[in-house]
């Protein structure tokens, strides 16, 4: 199987300007668009976390796809943890506040 194609789940947190300014929609959104399953939440430290999964090419381009176009989103950094696949995992949810 090509590597884009691959199924992948990963852990995202997020740095930078990435609470109260949409992310959480806007994360939501795109890995709804991408066909991707998992969730996503603000930390207490102004960071926010994701576990995200499905194919390894829209699993990459994800953080793009987030602040793409946003004029308050400002990712500074990522850090990206391979996790093992959940089985049977349905859709993408927001948790938190």
């Amino acid at each position: 199987m090509p590597e884009k194609e691959r199924i992948v789940r990963r852990s995202l947190h997020f740095y930078g300007t990435v609470q109260g300014v949409g992310f959480r929609y806007r994360a939501r959104a795109a890995a709804e668009y991408c066909g991707l399953t998992g969730w996503v939440e603000n930390c207490d430290d102004g960071s926010v976390l994701m576990e995200v999964q499905g194919r390894a090419a829209s699993v990459r381009a994800l953080p793009d796809m987030i602040a793409r176009g946003s004029r308050w989103i400002e990712i500074t950094g990522v850090e990206t943890i391979d996790l093992p696949l959940v089985e049977n995992e349905r859709g993408f949810q927001t948790r938190g506040w």
